[in-house]
């Protein structure tokens, strides 16, 4: 690809119900930010849940963007006994077979909240409710009723890792992010590495190893209004530059 073309990324989509049909849904926030931030072509994924499209999509694709949701990943798909609804399968399944896909084909993957956490258990991690423990030392997610200017006020500290990719775009001095999540990671998936703590060392960003085809994940939100916040802005540059030159 030439450095002055837009790479094409793949935007995965949810399944809801939109005026009592059956619809493939993706909010706004993260087709704006690829199209705006990452300087990239976005194009949505339906999530059809069908494994064998996988391959054929990503022939056809320059990276995908995992993005948040308030469906939460079903516990059985990283061992769980139980987990806390909604659910949506069908994504679950897409977005596991684009990760292990883009795997085998080294096409990079991003990951934004939810999109985090599937690619950690797609790569044989685990998750945690932090709901359901009672010595959690910060809170993860605004109170339950606030409104969406309220939500994603919440936030913390956190501080990337030295010699890490998302280091090498953000630096290692103390950030403040915004916190919109229940659940966390527990055990770290095979071929992952941590970029990024919270203040209480609650995993906030992984990335693949050196040498395996390119992941990097947030579990923040950095497609809710980046102007302004530095950090923000060079993950979605990153994004844009990883898939450009894939």
């Amino acid at each position: 690809m030439s450095q002055n073309a837009k790479p094409v990324i793949g935007v995965i989509s949810c399944n809801r119900i939109v005026e009592g049909e059956e619809a493939y849904t993706v909010k706004r926030r993260y087709v704006d930010a690829v199209a705006r931030y990452a300087d990239a072509v976005p194009v949505i994924i339906p999530s059809l849940g069908e494994a064998d499209a996988a391959a054929a999509l990503l022939e056809r694709l320059d990276a995908i963007l995992l993005t948040g949701s308030n469906s939460n990943i079903e516990p059985e798909r990283y061992g769980a006994a139980s987990g806390r609804a909604p659910f949506d399968p069908r994504r679950d399944g897409t977005s596991a077979a684009l990760i292990l896909a883009a795997g085998r084909m080294g096409k990079p993957v991003f990951g934004v909240c939810r999109g985090l956490q599937e690619i950690n258990v797609a790569l044989g991690g685990t998750l945690r409710d932090q709901r359901d423990s009672d010595h959690e030392v910060m809170q993860h997610h605004a109170p339950d009723g606030v409104d969406l200017e309220a939500m994603f006020s919440h936030a913390h500290g956190a501080r990337a890792k030295a010699d890490t990719p998302l280091a090498g775009v953000v630096g290692t001095a103390p950030i403040t992010i915004n916190s919109v999540h229940y659940q966390a990671i527990d055990r770290l998936g095979d071929g992952l590495l941590v970029n990024a703590e919270a203040d209480d060392g609650v995993i906030e960003a992984i990335s693949s190893l050196p040498g395996a085809a390119p992941i990097l994940a947030v579990q923040w939100h950095p497609e809710w209004r980046p102007d302004g916040r530095a950090h923000d802005l060079a993950f979605w540059r990153e994004v844009g530059r990883v898939a450009r030159s894939g």
